[in-house]
């Protein structure tokens, strides 16, 4: 690749990207550009323009996509219901597209012929990053110095940054890594790395533990609109400010912490734990809502296409033709996925405390046990013998068969 001039860096401030500046430098002699994508990681984001130059970037850009994020990304794998292996709620996985766009608009801005990326060659994120590059623009040359350099592990990193005299954000007494939006905050390696150790309390910068939150019970009141979230205890409001205030009350009274071992894409298992606050009070509302509104035969083929899309993201294909498909389908059985849902929030649980819409399916007067004018109970009776008819003509099959 001696032909790259200028390489346009997903950089966040971290370890991995801040000793890659002046490896890409000193391995290719070329220009290196940082992008930091603001995906809503709060105040993690306020050093990183000057730490970035002091790094060797010769320009810096801090891309706000937060509101993007929020509507474009995580509102519809929430519309899905998408849940990667029953308890991740993609995080990470639904950031590195966004995140990889925008390196692809910094790119061609800026005449580069490469972008770059600090994920490692153990992990999902490389895949999610340069499929998304390879659906937007085939003609980037992408660089993974994980893939290429003698780094090793995060030791040889810490011991490249204080070689180089590179500011770094994190201490060998904490070595955690760490990817931090406002969706979540993911904690991988150190001790976690043993699946048999039990996260330790200081562990969680986000969320209380269910020990920590309050003795009292919060109840809240979330409204949708087509499978959006709009409202909070009938106040209207807009995405990222929704969305940062059910993480305030989950985060209060322990709600949304996931301790997980996964199925990584490239092959081998993996222990994170995640803090999901917001995220987790919101996929237990928009479900209870479709199990209010949506017909059986339309609720359970969801289920299945929700598997098969969070398996999508997860993989890194949000830019793929099956993902679209998906997304029609998920858009045409969030039409009548309007109403509230009220939740009680306790120490770490989530409770129901009742739901309503416009469009609800439920009605009392068939499903009641008291005395009704709309069922005729004897009706039963013709239709359990048509639907058991397969099994009765099969078992008597196997008596015929049995008497020879």
């Amino acid at each position: 690749m001696s032909e790259i001039k200028k390489v346009v860096l997903a950089y966040s401030g971290g370890l991995d990207t801040s000793v890659i500046i002046p490896w890409l430098k000193e391995t290719y002699n070329c220009e290196v550009i940082a992008m930091c994508a603001d995906v809503g990681q709060g105040d993690e984001l306020a050093p990183v323009h000057d730490k970035a130059l002091k790094s060797g970037a010769s320009k810096v850009y801090i891309e706000d996509l937060t509101k993007e994020f929020v509507e474009d990304y995580i509102w519809p794998t929430l519309k899905a219901g998408a849940v990667y292996e029953g308890k991740y709620l993609l995080g990470t996985s639904f950031a590195r597209p966004i995140i990889a766009k925008a390196l692809v608009r910094i790119a061609e801005l800026e005449g580069a012929d490469a972008i770059a990326h600090g994920a490692t060659g153990k992990g999902n994120d490389q895949v999610r990053f340069e499929l998304t590059v390879k659906a937007l623009a085939p003609h980037l040359k992408i660089i993974a110095p994980w893939r290429l350099w003698d780094i090793r592990s995060r030791e040889d990193a810490f011991d490249y940054a204080e070689k180089h005299n590179i500011p770094i954000p994190v201490a060998k007494s904490r070595p955690y890594s760490m990817d931090r939006n406002i969706w979540h905050l993911s904690h991988e390696g150190a001790d976690l790395e043993n699946p048999a150790n039990a996260p330790l309390d200081d562990v969680y910068l986000v969320t209380r533990t269910p020990e920590q939150a309050p003795d009292t019970a919060a109840y809240v009141e979330i409204g949708f609109e087509k499978g959006i979230p709009v409202a909070v205890d009938g106040e209207k409001l807009p995405a990222v400010a929704l969305l940062e205030k059910l993480n305030a009350l989950g985060a209060e009274h322990g709600i949304g912490i996931t301790d997980m071992v996964e199925n990584r894409l490239v092959g081998m298992k993996s222990r994170g734990v995640y803090e999901n606050p917001g995220g987790a009070i919101l996929y237990y509302a928009h479900h209870e809502l479709e199990l209010l509104t949506l017909d059986r035969a339309t609720m359970h083929y969801k289920e299945q296409v929700a598997i098969r899309y969070a398996e999508l993201v997860y993989d890194g294909m949000w830019f793929s033709p099956l993902k679209e498909a998906l997304d029609a389908f998920v858009d045409s059985t969030q039409q009548t996925v309007t109403g509230s849902v009220r939740l009680k929030l306790y120490k770490g649980n989530i409770i129901s405390a009742g739901s309503k819409s416009p469009y609800s399916l439920y009605h009392e007067g068939f499903v009641t046990f008291g005395r009704d004018e709309v069922y005729n109970q004897a009706d039963a009776e013709g239709f359990i013998n048509l639907f058991g008819l397969p099994l009765k003509v099969r078992a008597l099959m196997m008596q015929e068969v049995n008497k020879k």
